[in-house]
């Protein structure tokens, strides 16, 4: 076979076929969402492209071609590669512990010259590879029942305190719920779920009075009684009801937001942007951005329950329940029904980081469905 330019005639064909399989919809949904996002960008901050507006259209461009390269990596790569991601997201995370950036009163970043990186979004991929690799290996009895299970317990609990110490708190509740679902996706009983809900129940009085921060115990105070503090505490969810209330059916209209163009609806930009969303565009903007997230959560888990590999099957889910989670948490947040936690509403608000994090577990669950034919083998009976 005669090479032609820098690949052979098999091998480009190959590589058409790959990108025949990527599901084209769903990149055009999440570009739709992105592009919202650029727009709200844009608006809030007095139809000014920088800050925020220009570079949040151009990282997605750039991911948006990261997403497309991961789509066409083999399953059985990722495979390989699944603990040692999570290996150095946990060392990126106790590293942040140690020579962390701070900031907002938080340890969160490690600063690599004029770059910020955020380890606990890298975790989050990291622990969906790790516990699909687990249970890909797992027998039956064994993901139901059994002392192996205290190893996925430790990939999800260890996470989720280094997170929790930083501290962020919201971050550390997805980590835990997206390994909690996994291990429900992954055969486990449902006495052990019932006693774990329990147990979480039985927890929740002790780490409010005891574990928890003095400005979280505040947020959840707050949450529960919103009127308590409206200039203090409760300044955020008020003035982001006032945003969303007065929206009304249609809207302010474009770019006439009092609330985010005055500056009374704090981090417009981040936790906030679904409210300033509202108030523009109203209940009709809202449920078309809803229905946009609901599309790309059901192309998702599409992609994997037509998967033919377990490990496909539970990293393209596992992915799937996280960005699901930020939609969940985000809204209920903004909307005065969830403490504010500091979680964004995925490729709307502004945020590299995260915007890397959700674009590069979409290139996995593209990965999946473009290799969904392919078996994934870890050698029965091993579990690790």
């Amino acid at each position: 076979m005669t090479s032609t330019g820098l690949t052979r005639p098999g091998e480009r064909d190959r590589l058409i076929v790959k990108l025949g399989e990527i599901d084209w919809i769903f990149c055009l949904v999440l570009t739709l969402i992105a592009t919202a996002g650029g727009m709200m960008l844009f608006s809030i901050n007095g139809s000014k492209w920088m800050p925020w507006a220009a570079p949040h259209l151009i990282r997605y461009v750039v991911f948006f071609g990261i997403m497309i390269v991961l789509a066409l990596v083999d399953l059985r790569i990722w495979f390989a590669l699944a603990y040692p991601i999570y290996g150095i997201g946990l060392l990126l995370l106790a590293a942040v512990l140690v020579v962390g950036h701070h900031a907002l009163g938080a340890q969160r970043w490690l600063q690599a010259g004029p770059v910020q990186i955020q380890p606990s979004e890298i975790m989050k991929i990291g622990l969906v590879l790790a516990l699909a690799r687990f249970y890909h290996g797992a027998s039956g009895r064994t993901a139901r029942w059994s002392w192996w299970l205290l190893w996925p317990a430790f990939l999800i609990l260890a996470p989720v305190a280094l997170v929790a110490k930083q501290p962020d708190l919201g971050t550390a509740l997805l980590i835990l719920m997206t390994g909690g679902v996994i291990m429900i996706l992954g055969g486990l009983s449902w006495k052990i779920i019932a006693a774990g809900v329990l147990g979480v129940v039985a927890l929740v009085p002790p780490v409010v009075m005891f574990a928890l921060h003095g400005y979280q115990r505040a947020r959840l105070l707050t949450f529960l009684n919103p009127e308590s503090d409206l200039s203090g505490s409760g300044y955020h969810i008020h003035q982001s009801e006032i945003a969303l209330g007065s929206g009304g059916l249609l809207g302010k209209g474009y770019g006439l937001g009092s609330q985010s163009q005055l500056n009374f609806l704090p981090e417009k930009q981040t936790d906030f942007i679904f409210s300033a969303l509202a108030e523009e565009f109203g209940f009709v903007g809202c449920v078309s951005i809803i229905l946009l997230y609901a599309a790309v959560i059901f192309m998702a888990l599409r992609t994997a329950y037509i998967s033919h590999s377990h490990f496909g099957r539970l990293a393209a889910a596992g992915i799937t329940v996280t960005f699901a989670l930020y939609v969940l948490i985000n809204g209920a947040m903004v909307m005065g029904l969830a403490p504010v936690v500091g979680v964004p509403m995925p490729l709307l608000s502004y945020g590299g980081t995260v915007m890397l994090t959700v674009m590069v577990g979409f290139g996995l669950v593209m990965a999946v469905r473009v290799h969904r034919y392919s078996e994934v083998t870890s050698g029965k009976g091993s579990l690790m």
